[in-house]
């Protein structure tokens, strides 16, 4: 407890460490697409943790495709622009063999690809890369803190564009993890890289936690508007958790169903899953995801309608949010 009136230098501190890193994530997402490309996101990511504890590898697109991210190039290959894996390692813990990975989908601009949006729904998809934003932001965050656990930051960036190297509705893929996906719809393209980015995460950083946060789904949208985070997790526990972390960031969520019927919804004819299953479509977006979990703690966080807001609120300017920043810093230490 503190005297009244007397609060504690460091509390200042962090305070100031909480608002610098959400900035950070804020900027990223407000920033025109042909600025914030995947080379600047990684750029970001290296130079704003270059002078602390944590480990950065930038992967280009020779060593994606050589760790078998068929699903990350699908997407990607459809643009100039180079996909970068990002990983970022903060172990603070080194008696423990827990590592919490927090996967962010980070698609630099999301035209649909040949499953083409409208005018209206394109033109604000710079956006969707809130997710890579909030994972950056949130590993500043950890950095500055310097929790005794270990976190590793995984984003897999790209653009979804149209091209005459682009993927179609119809092709099959398969995933890092040997899974194949029929492609049903290309603008379903966020789950794809969050699928390879989680198995990055599992065998390569040896990942026993799974976290990712992403703009997935108008339907989160349409569910939840503005106001709160779409949650999707099977353990009860891990929900509770994810509830006293959103409690102390203030960043609301609201935790969304998952069972079997959902589940099998995303079975293909012609391969094992296919990329879009329809409604419920949060919640199957979400299952689509967890397939790649590979049975390990595992929580989803739709951020399509929080990561930014149309107008402005008493709180809140009109765009970025930097929603997820704080709440994955709090969620890691309770997880």
């Amino acid at each position: 407890m503190y005297s009244a009136g007397v609060i504690k230098e460091e509390v200042f501190d962090y305070a100031e460490e909480i608002n610098r890193s959400i900035r950070l994530a804020k900027e990223m997402v407000d920033e025109p697409a042909n600025i914030m490309t995947p080379k600047e996101i990684a750029n970001i990511a290296q130079e704003s943790l270059k002078d602390t504890e944590l480990e950065v590898k930038i992967y280009d697109e020779k060593e994606i495709e050589k760790l078998g991210m068929n699903l990350f190039m699908s997407v990607a290959k459809g643009s100039k622009e180079e996909a970068k894996l990002i990983v970022m390692k903060y172990m603070g813990n080194s008696k423990s063999r827990e590592v919490t990975a927090l996967i962010g989908k980070g698609i630099a601009y999301d035209t649909g690809g040949y499953s083409l949006k409208s005018t209206k729904h394109m033109k604000d998809m710079k956006s969707d890369m809130g997710g890579a934003a909030a994972v950056i932001g949130a590993m500043n965050l950890i950095a500055a803190e310097k929790p005794k656990i270990n976190v590793v930051g995984v984003v897999a960036t790209c653009e979804n564009r149209i091209s005459d190297e682009a993927y179609l509705p119809g092709d099959i893929i398969v995933s890092m993890n040997g899974k194949t996906v029929e492609i049903e719809n290309t603008d379903a393209e966020g789950r794809l890289t969050l699928a390879d980015a989680m198995t990055y995460a599992i065998r390569n950083e040896s990942a026993t936690k799974l976290v990712d946060i992403c703009t997935l789904t108008g339907a989160c949208v349409a569910a939840l508007g503005e106001e709160y985070a779409g949650v999707v997790t099977k353990e009860d526990e891990l929900w509770e958790k994810l509830e006293e972390a959103s409690l102390k960031s203030l960043d609301p969520c609201w935790r969304l169903p998952i069972n079997k019927r959902i589940i099998e919804k995303n079975k293909s004819k012609v391969a094992d899953l296919k990329n879009s299953a329809g409604q419920p479509g949060c919640e199957t977006a979400a299952a689509f995801v967890g397939e790649f979990s590979e049975n390990l703690p595992w929580i989803h966080i739709d951020i399509a309608g929080t990561a930014m807001v149309e107008n402005k609120k008493e709180y809140l300017r009109a765009g970025a949010t930097g929603f997820g920043v704080h709440l994955l810093s709090e969620l890691v230490k309770v997880l």
